[in-house]
């Protein structure tokens, strides 16, 4: 489980973008720009604060 939780920025960011294909190809409601939105910023903070080198 350790390996799958250093790829969940990547993760987030994916589905963030699944939703905005979405938006642009098949059904363009705000809720999906806005659910793109929060996956975006929570997957670059969570591979940023996962993958935080330790000094």
């Amino acid at each position: 489980m350790e390996i799958f939780k250093k790829y969940l920025g990547v993760v987030l960011l994916l589905l963030g973008v699944v939703c905005l294909i979405v938006y642009k190809y098949s059904l363009p409601e705000n809720w999906l720009l806005i659910c793109s939105m929060v996956l975006e910023v929570g997957g670059i903070f969570a591979y940023i604060f996962i993958n935080k080198k330790r000094s």
